[in-house]
């Protein structure tokens, strides 16, 4: 795989190989800086080379693959393909697109699970220029023969790492067999484990790889810190924390079920909250999405399977209420603030048995997570009606006689006075 770094030669978007009337419609956009994958990839990806680039979600990748996909389309008389893990990336990327294409007589085909099948099957019969879908409403379309992949000339593997993530392997391998051999190849991940690295080769022709962050970089411009607390406290600093931090909040769990109990316990405390995961409906999904992108709601619970699809601008707090599953994760929560230049704040909690899980975070983003003293925190609210109270929301027993507390004196962050006392040898 070829390593490539453009430098433009000229500002903005110009000297980047795209056509007078692609730039203009991006200046009417208000598009006038590349981000640094759209720096890299579209002059490669214009060029109808195949593509591997490595970047976080909300770099800019849309447009990285977006633009040469309508420039050559147009060109070649082509068909494209982009394949995303969510429903709402897929969404994100079809008005993405739309709003590029219209004035070119652009159509587009949104297939996505969750949604009514007829309206997509008219879509297809539209002979569209461009298809976007989840994997298995793509699959779903192949078998039923509504959809032929025969004449696409480009295919888009987006958040590639997430699909092999939440299991699409097979999947993503019947689609590349429906594809013709001689296509254009453009592949988009974070992270590049080794399974994308086997992918890009069996599936790709001397990709050139684009990278604007190395794999496991944390977003810069996002402060970070961790709470070591046990787990029947984590309410009482989440309600602390929800009156200190006035701006809009992201909160992680790792369950659907404890963001729905989470949700419900937040709206409790008087703050305005919607929840995102795999058991909300789509419209609920995007009803949330979209209430919380327009401040009338200012607190979002997501899991992260319904991560990938928050694309929102001025998040000021991630919170993880509960560590991620996989360190790459972690990445890719704080990657939801900071953005675009601005700062941002992460927030984890840690309980005093998770010590394995912070130190696989520290070693992928290769620092230590600054550990803060808890504060005091308010009184144990009454339970929601309704609610079960167990062991997450549960007040916390009295500490046995001779306890030794987790933090000893000590200030804000480091590992001096109020170092865990897990943080010994590593």
């Amino acid at each position: 795989m070829t390593p490539h770094n453009h430098t433009p030669g000229g500002s903005g978007f110009y000297g980047l190989g795209i056509a007078p009337r692609i730039l203009s419609i991006l200046d009417t956009l208000n598009f006038t800086t590349p981000t640094p994958i759209q720096e890299q990839a579209i002059p490669v990806a214009i060029e109808g080379k195949d593509v591997v680039g490595i970047a976080q979600t909300g770099t800019g990748k849309t447009l990285a693959f977006g633009v040469p996909m309508i420039q050559r389309i147009g060109q070649i008389k082509g068909k494209g393909l982009v394949v995303l893990p969510t429903r709402e990336l897929a969404h994100q990327v079809d008005e993405s697109l739309r709003k590029i294409g219209r004035t070119l007589g652009l159509r587009t085909a949104l297939l996505i699970g969750g949604a009514a099948m007829g309206p997509q099957i008219g879509a297809l019969r539209r002979n569209p220029h461009i298809v976007i879908g989840t994997p298995g409403r793509i699959i779903d379309h192949l078998e039923q023969k509504i959809l032929s992949l025969k004449d696409t000339s480009i295919m888009v593997l987006d958040e590639a790492d997430r699909m092999l993530d939440m299991g699409f392997a097979p999947q993503i391998q019947k689609i590349f067999a429906a594809l013709p051999v001689e296509r254009q190849t453009m592949l988009f991940s974070a992270t590049m484990p080794h399974e994308i690295m086997k992918m890009a080769t069996r599936y790709m022709a001397l990709p050139i790889r684009v990278e604007v962050a190395p794999s496991g970089t944390a977003a810069e411009g996002v402060t970070q810190e961790i709470f070591i607390i046990p787990k029947n406290d984590k309410n009482r600093l989440l309600d602390k924390l929800l009156v200190d931090y006035r701006g809009s909040t992201l909160i992680f769990t790792r369950t659907k079920h404890m963001a729905k109990r989470l949700t419900r316990a937040i709206r409790s405390m008087g703050h305005s909250g919607a929840e995102i995961h795999s058991n909300r409906s789509l419209s609920q999904r995007r009803e949330a999405l979209d209430g919380f992108r327009s401040g009338k709601y200012r607190v979002l619970v997501a899991t992260d399977i319904a991560s990938r699809g928050i694309d929102v601008r001025g998040i000021e707090l991630v919170i993880n209420y509960d560590l991620p599953a996989s360190s790459d994760d972690y990445v890719h929560r704080i990657g939801r603030t900071g953005r675009a230049g601005a700062g941002g704040h992460a927030i984890s909690f840690a309980a005093p048995n998770e010590r394995n899980e912070v130190r696989s975070i520290e070693r992928l983003i290769k620092k230590a997570l600054p550990v803060s003293q808890l504060p005091e925190l308010p009184p144990e609210r009454p339970p929601v009606p309704g609610m079960r109270l167990d062991r997450e929301f549960a007040p916390r027993p009295f500490a046995r006689a001779g306890a030794r507390p987790f933090n000893r004196g000590g200030g804000r962050g480091g590992f001096g006075a109020s170092r865990p006392a897990w943080r010994g040898r590593r």
